[in-house]
């Protein structure tokens, strides 16, 4: 889910845009509970991207804040709930709390079966493929040492170093606020997912709004580069 719309919710409101934001996560919970009642087992949101540093210092300072607040009052509900929590993106910008924030909330929720949710914050899906390549070059200086060629990495090489390799490529994706983009998120992961556009703004993306979502979903025919008939045929 690309959450899109919190800064123009709150300026349709005549209020700051950190209310929107703010806003926006009561959403989440709504969100984390209708996949729960849903079984879904993934749910990945994009919380923060690589370029959303490029945002006035004011609004990245409390998405920062927020962050926190939210993993300190959240992570024992998500436990309760049988959710595991995982974030993926470079954390190195982030202040040493945040960080000990997020490696004590992924600790406190490994053992939870029931929805893997991961939150993606300082993260791109350029910046996702180039670490990944980055690890398996890492990988490979052994061989390099002792003599040996750099082989070409195929995709099967390259995949297990993704941020979400412990995850399915993602079935569907979800952008609210108006924009038809993918924006930088899950670029190598989304190739075969559906996309949904919606104009409703995050904080306004109720259950109702993900019912048409999943309902819009189950209609589609996905053939992964096959003709349906194909399709058809297999599912028989």
């Amino acid at each position: 889910m690309i959450m899109d719309g919190n800064g123009r919710w709150a300026k349709n409101r005549f209020l700051p845009r950190v209310a929107g934001h703010a806003r926006g996560v009561r959403r989440v919970r709504d969100v984390v509970k209708f996949c729960l009642a849903r079984q879904t087992r993934f749910l990945t949101l994009f919380a923060f991207s690589t370029e959303n540093w490029n945002r006035p210092e004011n609004e990245v300072s409390y998405l920062m804040g927020l962050f926190a607040a939210t993993l300190e009052g959240e992570i024992n509900k998500l436990w309760e709930n049988g959710v595991r929590l995982r974030v993926i993106g470079d954390r190195t910008r982030f202040t040493p709390r945040l960080q000990a924030l997020i490696a004590s909330a992924e600790a406190r929720t490994a053992g939870a079966d029931r929805l893997i949710l991961t939150v993606a914050a300082n993260y791109g899906g350029q910046w996702d493929i180039q670490q990944a390549f980055r690890a398996w070059m890492k990988n490979q200086w052994p061989s390099l040492a002792t003599g040996g060629t750099l082989p070409e990495p195929s995709e099967i090489d390259l995949k297990p170093y993704l941020s979400m390799a412990y995850a399915p490529d993602p079935d569907l994706v979800i952008r609210t606020g108006g924009e038809q983009r993918i924006s930088n998120f899950l670029m190598w992961q989304s190739v075969y997912a559906e996309l949904y556009f919606t104009e409703t703004l995050w904080p306004d993306f109720d259950t109702a709004a993900m019912e048409l979502a999943f309902a819009w979903f189950a209609g589609r025919e996905r053939r992964f580069g096959q003709i349906g008939q194909q399709q058809r045929a297999t599912a028989c």
